[in-house]
Formats: structure tokens, C-alpha cells, sequence
């Protein structure tokens, strides 16, 4: 088996392991990634843990990859881990998003490296705290990332932060070997300022090597890529368009005969999958449909719920009217509801509240405050069955 596998997610700690590896992880001798991290607040603290483990997953733990949850925090920020990602865009319906930190600090090794690259051996922690990475094309190139990230300023959501010290210094650094010979480096920092909260990030300078040295005058809280590369560039972006809430009149038919996503815009799903789906078997105002496509409960690592569920609106709204066309399919497990004011999703959707009104293929119904479906607050006869459409109103005021 060994020969088949060739890159091991840290095991005991494959998901935010903290920089470090475990003993068993280095002695396969196999690359290493960190195959689940970050997932912090992408605020510019979020943006500082990120520099930090980006930089010290390889230094302490030798972690080759650190792959980010998530990428881009598009889902809504009521649910779990609003802004956990490295930019945020959570509103499909305005189109505003924020290219947040962590954008510009993931720049810093992105911009300059590429995949086969490799790190160096010569790697560490600076004298007066902060750490260091170098990189390789293997064909004379090279780009070197310093952080000098302070722990309250670098802080990840997990797992816990030891204490740690860094404070301003000189740092001087030799390449030797092939790279001695190298005169000039392209150099590109960035700089947090947490107490006038008006940090730059990724400004070009340049610096100049003599007999392959150069010494850098380093602050806290900072980020320097040098490289041998001159292909760097400080990205743009148009103009987000403004913020706005969800619109408080929404409908949607599903009318889409080719849609370029099996899911609907801005449902979210929490438990279940809903997809689109062209019902040929219905002449009427039904042949376009969202349905249910997961129809048995899977494996799973989180307390989701036992009932299917998909999110969509804005959980401020407080006086509202829900309505919705729906089709049962089994005669004898059918159910369906819709809801208001859910007030949880994610991880913690099981013990959501708010109204929900149920109804099911034996003819009955009843409405309750929780998803689970245990406080009732009313039941009764409702003439539904399966095999059949019916509309479902809810009115919560």
C-alpha cells in the first residue's frame, strides 16, 4: 500500500494540526499536507494566522500543502463560520463581496512559487520570534517568505495558541551554493496595523545583495516575500457593488431547462441535497422542480439533522408569508414542511428552532417549534397524500 500512496493528511491531526506533525506522519517518509485548516475570522487577525501557518505548518510540522477552509465564504453569515474564508462573498442576489487579508497573504508564496517548486532545508524561527521559508524551481530561482506575526494578532480558530514572543529585529540572511551569485531580489511586504487598523499589503520594493547577504530590518507583525521572480503583481479588482439585504419579495419557478448548477441560487442546503429537476411525467405548471435527491440518511461526521433541510432568505425578517408548491413521493414515509425564523444551520441545525408547519402522505399534519418536530403546537387532519401537488402556506407575524 505504501507505494500507492504518495501525500498523507496529517493522521491523528489531518484537520488544523497546529503546525506540528505527528511522529507517525514523518516516519512514512511521504509528503505531508495539512488537508484541512485556517477556517478563522477573516478579519486582519485572520489574515495574521494565516501567515503564520502558511509559513510554520512546514518549518515545525513539514507540511508541504496547506489547504484552506474554505477558499471563499459565499454562504449566509448567520450560519456557522460566517467569514471563514479568504475573501468573502455572501450575497449572490447584490453581487458585493470584500477581498479580505488573507488574499494578499496567500499572494505571498502563490504569486512566487509553483507547483513542483520545493522547500529547502534551510528553514526556521527567527532569533526574536517570527519564522522563515525558502523555495526552490530547482533551476536557479528563489523566493523566500518571512512572518513575523505576534500570537494575539495571528490567533486561528483551532487549536488552542501557546504563548509566544516576537518583537522587532534585524535579520540577516547568507544564501550559499548556486544562489550566491544572486545580486538583486524582488521584495514584497506587507504590513498589519492593528492599532490604526490601516494596514498596506503588498507593496514592491527591491533589495540589494552583497557577496549573497542582505540584512532586513523587520517589524512586528509583518510579511516579506524576496524572490528572483519578476512576474509579481499586485492584483486589482472592479469596484464591489454595494451591500444589500435579501430581497423581502423573493420567487422562484425553477424554470431553468439547462441550468449551469444542478443547485438552485441561494438555497443552502444543511442537510440533504435539493437539485434541480425537469419533471417530464407533468404536462402542467410542475414540469420545472427542485427535489430532493438524497433520499436515505449517509454516514455522517457531524450532529446534522435527521430531516432534509435547505436555508434560504434572511433570518432577520420577523412578519412574513412562506409558500411553497410540494410533492411527496412515498406513501408510506412522506413529509414535508416548510419553516420560519430557523434560527441554526451548519453543525448545530439539529437543534434548530423557529415555526415549522409539516405535513404528510397519511393525511395529516401538525406545526412545531423545533426541526426535530418534539414540541408541538398543533395537529390535525390535512387531506394531503402522496403522488400529488399541494401548496403549503405559512404565515408568521
Amino acid at each position: 500500500m505504501s507505494l500507492t500512496v504518495c501525500v498523507v493528511g496529517v493522521p491523528l491531526r489531518a484537520h488544523y494540526p497546529g503546525t506540528s506533525s505527528v511522529k507517525e506522519a514523518l516516519k512514512t517518509q511521504k509528503k505531508l499536507w495539512s488537508s484541512e485548516d485556517y477556517s478563522t475570522f477573516n478579519d486582519e487577525v485572520g489574515g495574521g494566522c494565516w501567515a503564520r501557518i502558511l509559513n510554520q505548518n512546514y518549518v515545525n510540522g513539514l507540511m508541504t500543502a496547506t489547504i484552506s477552509w474554505n477558499l471563499v465564504a459565499s454562504y449566509y453569515k448567520d450560519l456557522p463560520f460566517s467569514r471563514d474564508g479568504l475573501m468573502t462573498a455572501e450575497e449572490p442576489w447584490s453581487g458585493s463581496y470584500v477581498v479580505e487579508s488573507p488574499i494578499w497573504i496567500t499572494a505571498h508564496t502563490t504569486q512566487f512559487t509553483q507547483p513542483g517548486w520545493s522547500y529547502l532545508h534551510t528553514v526556521g524561527h527567527l532569533a526574536q520570534g517570527g519564522s522563515y521559508v525558502a523555495l526552490t524551481d530547482g533551476k536557479g530561482n528563489l523566493t523566500v517568505v518571512i512572518e513575523t506575526m505576534t500570537r494575539d494578532h495571528s490567533v486561528c480558530i483551532r487549536p488552542p495558541l501557546p504563548p509566544f514572543n516576537v518583537t522587532s529585529q534585524n535579520a540577516t540572511f547568507h544564501l550559499q551554493g548556486s544562489f550566491a551569485s544572486i545580486k538583486e531580489l524582488q521584495v514584497w511586504r506587507s504590513q498589519f496595523n492593528f492599532k490604526t487598523k490601516k494596514s498596506s499589503f503588498f507593496e514592491t520594493l527591491t533589495q540589494k545583495l552583497f557577496d549573497g547577504s542582505f540584512t532586513l530590518e523587520l517589524a512586528e507583525d509583518e510579511v516579506y516575500t524576496l524572490t528572483t521572480m519578476t512576474t509579481g503583481q499586485k492584483g486589482s479588482y472592479p469596484d464591489s457593488p454595494p451591500s444589500a439585504r435579501f430581497p423581502k419579495v423573493y420567487k422562484d419557478h425553477f424554470n431553468v431547462r439547462n441550468p449551469p448548477f444542478s443547485e438552485a441560487p441561494d438555497f443552502a442546503d444543511q442537510t440533504g441535497v435539493f437539485e434541480y429537476y425537469i419533471n417530464m411525467t407533468d404536462p402542467g405548471p410542475h414540469v420545472f422542480t427542485l427535489r430532493q435527491v438524497v433520499t436515505e440518511r449517509p454516514v455522517t461526521w457531524a450532529a446534522d439533522a435527521d430531516q432534509t433541510i435547505s436555508v434560504i432568505g434572511d433570518y432577520q425578517w420577523e412578519n412574513l408569508t412562506v409558500s411553497c408548491d410540494v410533492f411527496m413521493e412515498s406513501m408510506k414515509a412522506g413529509g414535508v414542511f416548510i419553516a420560519a425564523r430557523v434560527d441554526k444551520g451548519g453543525q448545530s441545525v439539529r437543534s434548530a428552532k423557529g415555526v415549522f408547519f409539516w405535513v404528510f402522505a397519511d393525511g395529516t399534519y401538525k406545526v412545531t417549534n423545533d426541526l426535530a418536530g418534539q414540541t408541538v403546537l398543533a395537529e390535525g387532519l390535512s387531506g394531503t397524500r402522496a403522488y400529488g401537488w399541494h401548496t403549503l402556506s405559512l404565515t408568521v407575524e
